[in-house]
C-alpha cells in the first residue's frame, strides 16, 4: 500500500487540476490523526456498538433469566433504534432478538444475502453459522432448511475451529448432546474479564452453546460479565474488542505518506516491534494469538518504508512467517498454513515481498494466482471488505514493480483493474461498495489510489472533490462500515477511514507538480520546514527515492534521514466515541 518510487510514476499534474481545498484538508486529516498516536505509539480507535452481538448478549441474557437488568435495558433500547434501519439482516436479526418476529420471507432473504456475499471456500459454513444465528435467538424453524449441519472443522484455522464447534453444539441443541472434547474446546476459550481472541461474536457463541450443558451456569454468567466490559456508551456491544493493531499499521503507513514527524513514527514502529509475534506475525489487536496476512504485510511495507535498516530484523521475522502460509497455489491465505489463499491477501503479499529485492518466483507464483482469480468485469471474489474497492487497489498497486517483467496476465490484470474503476466513478465523484451505490469515503479513497496512477487527472480531481466534501471541521471523513467479520457482516471503526484517505492523498499529491515559478536565473528560496505542514506539494518523508524497490530482483535501500519532518499545528483530540455515528 505504500508510495509508488519516483521512476514508476506517470508525468506530474499541475495543481491548478485539483481544488484549491485540498491543501488544507489534507493539513487537518494529518493533524487529526496525529492526535490518535498514542504515548505508547499505539493508534487506537473503538469499534463501534453492532446489531449482531447486542442481540446474542440480549438473547442470552434473557434465556438464562440472569440480573444484568442496566445491561439488559440498555440493549434493548439499542436494539429498538436500529431495528428499521440498516441491511436486511440487522432488521431480522433485531426483531427477533426484541421478540417482535418477522416473517419467513425476510429470515430468508437475510439467509440468502449472507451466503451471496462470501467466498466460495466459506459458503457452507456461513449457511450453518446464519442458521446458528437465528436458532440462538429462538427463531430458527422460520429458516432452518435441514442442510446446514456437518461440516468439517478439523482444517479450519483456530478462531473458524472454535467458531464451528459452536456453531455445531447450537444446532444440535435438544437432539445430541456436546461431546466432552467439544465441551472442553469451549470452555478453555471462557477466562473472567478477558474476551478470547478479542472476538465477541465468538465469544457470544460460546456461552449459547454452554448454557444448556448441565454445571455450565457459573461459566456462562461469568462470560456474560466479561462480555458487558465491552458495552458501549450506546448500548450496544462490538463485533471485537478492538483493532488496535490493524490501525496502527494503516495509520502507520498514510502517516508515513503524509510526511509526519519521524519522532512519531519511530515511536508507532516501536510500538509494532513490541507487540509482534514470537513467529514474526501480526494480529489484528494486540490481544489477539492469531497472526494474519492482513497486518503482517502492512507493518513489512511500514517499517521498510520508515528505516529498513533500523528495523531489519523485525523485517525479516514476518517475511519469514509470510512465506510459511503461502499455499501451493501460489497464493497467500488470510490465516495459517494449509487454509484458502484469497486474491486481496495474495496482493498484499507481494507488497510486502516486493520490497525486499528477493523471493522473485514466489512474487510471479503470486502474481499468476492474483490474476487467475481475476473475474471478468475486472474485480476479486469477496474479501474482507464490503467495498471491491479494497482488492482492486491492493492488487494494483502489487502489479505495478512487476508489470515489464510478468507474463503478460500481469499487465492485462492491470488494465482491467484500471477499466473497471473508471467505469464505475458515480456523478458526485465519489465510487459505492458496489454497483449501483451510493458513494462512501473509503470506497472513494480505495479508487483514488488507483486514479491516483493514471494519466487523465480529471477522474481523480472528481474523487478529491467528494472526499474532501466528506470531511468535518476537526478533520476526520466520515464514511459507512466497511470492514467484514465474521464475512460478510459489517462493522466500523472510523479511524480507519481517516487512515485510509490520508493514505489516498499521499499517491494523489506524489503525483502533483508544485506550481510555484521561479524567475531565470533566481535562486528558489529555502522552505521553512514548519511552512509545508499539509503541504499537498511537499515531498512526504517516508516517500521512496528513485533508488528504492521497483522490481523483485533490485536492492532496497532506506529512504533518507535527511528529509525534514513537518508536523501541522495540532488540533484538540475529541472523544473517539462521540466523534462519528457508526
Amino acid at each position: 500500500m505504500r508510495l509508488p518510487a519516483a521512476e514508476q510514476l506517470p508525468p506530474a499534474w499541475p495543481s491548478s487540476y485539483f481544488p484549491a481545498a485540498l491543501s488544507a484538508g489534507r493539513s487537518r486529516l494529518l493533524a487529526y490523526v496525529l492526535n490518535r498516536v498514542g504515548a505508547d505509539g499505539a493508534v487506537r480507535d473503538d469499534c463501534r456498538s453492532r446489531v449482531l452481538e447486542s442481540a446474542l448478549a440480549l438473547a442470552l441474557v434473557k434465556r438464562c433469566g440472569s440480573d444484568h437488568v442496566d445491561a439488559r435495558d440498555r440493549m434493548v433500547r439499542y436494539l429498538e433504534r436500529h431495528r428499521n434501519g440498516g441491511s436486511l439482516m440487522d432488521a431480522a436479526v433485531a426483531a427477533a432478538a426484541l421478540g417482535r418476529g418477522t416473517g419467513h420471507p425476510s429470515l430468508h432473504q437475510a439467509l440468502e444475502g449472507v451466503v451471496n456475499r462470501v467466498p466460495d471456500f466459506t459458503g457452507s459454513r456461513k449457511r450453518a453459522l446464519v442458521h446458528a444465528i437465528f436458532t440462538m435467538l429462538g427463531v430458527a424453524d422460520a429458516c432452518d432448511d435441514g442442510n446446514s449441519r456437518g461440516f468439517d472443522v478439523s482444517a479450519l484455522h483456530p478462531w473458524a475451529a472454535v467458531q464451528g464447534v459452536a456453531v455445531e453444539a447450537i444446532l444440535s441443541a435438544g437432539r445430541a448432546p456436546v461431546c466432552r472434547d467439544d465441551v472442553t474446546l469451549l470452555v478453555s476459550t471462557q477466562r473472567l474479564g478477558r474476551v478470547w481472541e478479542g472476538n465477541l461474536f465468538i465469544h457470544l457463541s460460546v456461552l449459547h452453546a454452554l448454557v444448556d450443558v448441565p454445571g455450565m451456569e457459573g461459566v456462562v454468567d461469568a462470560g456474560l460479565r466479561t462480555a458487558f466490559k465491552h458495552q458501549r456508551e450506546d448500548g450496544g456491544l462490538p463485533f471485537v474488542t478492538d483493532t488496535d493493531t490493524w490501525c496502527t499499521v494503516v495509520a502507520g503507513l498514510a502517516l508515513c505518506s503524509a510526511g509526519a514527524p519521524r519522532e512519531v513514527l519511530h515511536r508507532v514502529a516501536g510500538h509494532l516491534v513490541r507487540v509482534q509475534h514470537a513467529k514474526g506475525g501480526w494480529s489484528y489487536t494486540d490481544h489477539a494469538q492469531l497472526s494474519d496476512t492482513d497486518c503482517t504485510t502492512v507493518a513489512v511495507e511500514f517499517l521498510h518504508q520508515l528505516d529498513a535498516d533500523a528495523y531489519r530484523d523485525p523485517i525479516r521475522r514476518a517475511v519469514d512467517a509470510l512465506i510459511a502460509v503461502r499455499g501451493a497455489d501460489g497464493g497467500f491465505p488470510t490465516y495459517g498454513s494449509g487454509t484458502p489463499s484469497e486474491a486481496c491477501m495474495t496482493a498484499a503479499a507481494i507488497n510486502a515481498l516486493s520490497t525486499q529485492g528477493r523471493h522473485h518466483d514466489v512474487i510471479q507464483a503470486a502474481l499468476r494466482f492474483l490474476a487467475g482469480r481475476q473475474m471478468p468485469d475486472g474485480s476479486f471474489p469477496p474479501g474482507w471488505s464490503s467495498s471491491r474497492l479494497h482488492t482492486l487497489f491492493r492488487a494494483y498497486l502489487a502489479t505495478r514493480p512487476h508489470r515489464r517483467q510478468s507474463p503478460l496476465a500481469v499487465p492485462d490484470l492491470s488494465s482491467r483493474i484500471t477499466g473497471l474503476v473508471q467505469d464505475v466513478q458515480n456523478p458526485d465523484g465519489g465510487f459505492g461498495q458496489q454497483n449501483d451505490t451510493s458513494s462512501d469515503a473509503i470506497s472513494t479513497a480505495y479508487a483514488l489510489i488507483i486514479l491516483a496512477g493514471q494519466p487523465d487527472p480529471a477522474p481523480a480531481a472528481r474523487a478529491t472533490r467528494y472526499l474532501l466534501a466528506q470531511q468535518r471541521s476537526d478533520g476526520c471523513i466520515v464514511s459507512v462500515p466497511d470492514m467484514l467479520g465474521p464475512r460478510p457482516f459489517t462493522y466500523h471503526v472510523p479511524l480507519l477511514t481517516d487512515a485510509f484517505t490520508l493514505l489516498a492523498l499521499g499517491h494523489l499529491t506524489r503525483r502533483i507538480q508544485p506550481s510555484g515559478v521561479v524567475m531565470p536565473g533566481r535562486r528558489r528560496r529555502r522552505t521553512d520546514p514548519s511552512t509545508t505542514a499539509g503541504n499537498p506539494l511537499a515531498t512526504p518523508c517516508c516517500a521512496p527515492s528513485t533508488r528504492t524497490e521497483t522490481t523483485s530482483s533490485s536492492p532496497a535501500s532506506p529512504p533518507s534521514a535527511d528529509v525534514p519532518a513537518h508536523r501541522p499545528a495540532l488540533v484538540s483530540q475529541s472523544n473517539p466515541a462521540q466523534r462519528r455515528a457508526p
